[in-house]
């Protein structure tokens, strides 16, 4: 049987176990004869369910960030009393610096989902967890996988050494007497280092549609690395919990690959038999935009703590880092929905089904928008209350204008993403200038700005560039590159 929109053919058997990979639809539920209160209220709930595009990977996604969100009023009081302020100030300048990764990393994680989905709907998983389907997407897949593990492993030794140094380097200028933090940072950064080489196996199993497993281990990913932060933090660990959360998750990783998915990967350690994936005209096409990009992304979102650590203390440091712990949750929250779909996004491009593709990208995306809107507001109504009863919690988080500010971004960012995962699917950057020139603007204007009007200036930096110049620019470009491809008879 052929697939519409592709060549090659995939064999009865395998097609129909394929079919039970997918992710069933919720249920409608009916009673015969006079339909009770509760049929009524379970009908209703699956409406909302379906409209919603929520299903098992949508639910787990999401309670892993509401755990996140439940957790985080927690731990900011254990860092609040465990950490003094200028400890405060380290452990978020540590997390700051760890996502340095970025610039050793290039993005190749999101063309190996991307690419990874596009053979996956022509391959599925028996019932024992092996791979099964067209022999010719299972060999691409193989190639793509040996070639990328080889390129993770030299980009985690090189963010060892060099974030390592670097990082030792700047956290050193600031370095007050009672806080205790190298031995913490270079045990941080070995930890990080292998949770970047375990990356291409989270990436392969998102792109292979593995995304309700993935964020069921996600989920208690989550509450582990929280009761580990707030064990140490209770034992007087202080920075150790940084520490502790990162060997959580690179637990996590060696579950997945040792056990969990074991037969998945089994055919991953011989080289493929059938034609490979090739790096020059399937992978460097979209990976150098993506690398250009990732090369000054760090700006866009990370610079705001390293900036008020340096130019204002790490006080300062702290409380931009604990208030954009409350913002990015708010984000995550909201790109919940949108994370467990990216693989069906490709599934849906390889197959030519862009009527699907467009219904299930507009439900999700005005599903991100009300979430991520809805959330901000009340986050800051939150951080308004703790100033307004003067409670002393709120001296460890930014004031409300600034808050507000970068809370305002929220839904522009849910848009964004939306339009990003949708373009990306495609197996295609066409938002490399975009990102480099947003990017730089930021760095820019936070570094003018935050230096001379503190946080107030970094986040008025941050609003500008989001909602004045990316998204109105990107909007521009996913609405020429949705109606170039998509032309009928034009390849994808």
């Amino acid at each position: 049987m052929k697939l519409p929109g592709d060549t090659r053919a995939v064999p009865e058997l395998a097609l129909d176990k394929l079919q039970r990979t997918r992710e069933p639809p919720i249920p409608a539920v009916t009673v015969r004869g006079r339909r009770s209160a509760k049929a009524t209220v379970l009908n209703g709930v699956s409406r909302v369910l379906a409209l919603t595009t929520t299903d098992e990977a949508v639910a787990y996604g999401v309670l892993a960030s509401v755990w996140q969100v439940l957790a985080a009023p927690v731990t900011i009081l254990m860092i609040a009393g465990w950490l003094n302020s200028a400890a405060q100030g380290f452990y978020y300048t540590f997390n700051s610096l760890v996502a340095l990764q970025t610039y050793v990393e290039l993005g190749l994680s999101i063309v190996v989902l991307s690419a990874a989905s596009h053979e996956w709907a022509f391959l599925g998983l028996d019932a024992r967890g092996r791979i099964i389907g067209d022999n010719t997407a299972l060999s691409r897949l193989v190639s793509l996988g040996r070639f990328v593990f080889v390129w993770y492993s030299i980009a985690a030794f090189l963010f060892f050494v060099a974030v390592g140094g670097v990082g030792h380097w700047f956290l050193a200028r600031q370095a007050v007497g009672d806080v205790t933090w190298v031995s913490a940072w270079w045990v941080l950064v070995l930890l990080t280092s292998l949770q970047l080489w375990a990356l291409p196996f989270n990436a392969l199993l998102e792109g292979c549609n593995q995304v309700v497993s993935i964020q069921k281990l996600r989920f208690g990913q989550a509450v582990l690395r929280s009761l580990a932060m707030w064990t140490v933090l209770a034992a007087h660990g202080q920075l150790w919990a940084a520490v502790a959360a990162a060997g959580v998750a690179f637990g996590r990783d060696m579950y997945l690959l040792l056990v969990r998915y074991r037969r998945f990967f089994a055919p991953f350690v011989r080289p493929p038999s059938g034609p490979r994936m090739s790096w020059q005209s399937d992978i460097w096409p979209m990976q150098w935009r993506l690398a250009a990009s990732a090369s000054v992304s760090y700006l866009l979102f990370q610079a705001f703590t390293p900036v008020m650590f340096n130019y204002h203390g790490p006080v300062v440091a702290g409380q931009m880092g604990m208030t954009l712990s409350i913002v990015f949750a708010v984000q995550g929250i909201a790109s919940m929905w949108l994370q467990p779909k990216v693989p069906t996004l490709g599934m849906c491009i390889a197959r030519r089904d862009y009527a699907g593709l467009d219904a299930m990208w507009w439900r999700i995306t005005r599903v991100c928008f009300l979430v991520a809107t809805s959330g901000a507001v009340a986050a800051w109504l939150l951080i308004w209350g703790l100033n307004r009863l003067h409670v002393g919690l709120a001296h460890r988080l930014l004031p409300p204008l600034p808050a507000g500010l970068f809370l305002a971004c929220a839904g522009f960012l849910a848009v964004g993403y939306c339009e990003t995962a949708y373009l990306r699917a495609h197996k295609r950057e066409p938002l490399l200038v975009l990102s480099v020139v947003t990017s730089l603007l930021m760095g820019v204007l936070v570094w003018q700005l935050g230096s001379r009007f503190g946080p107030t200036g970094a986040a008025v930096a941050y609003l500008t560039v989001i909602a004045g110049v990316s998204l109105p620019w990107q909007t521009l470009i996913w609405l020429r590159s949705r109606r170039e491809w998509h032309r009928p008879g034009r390849a994808t």
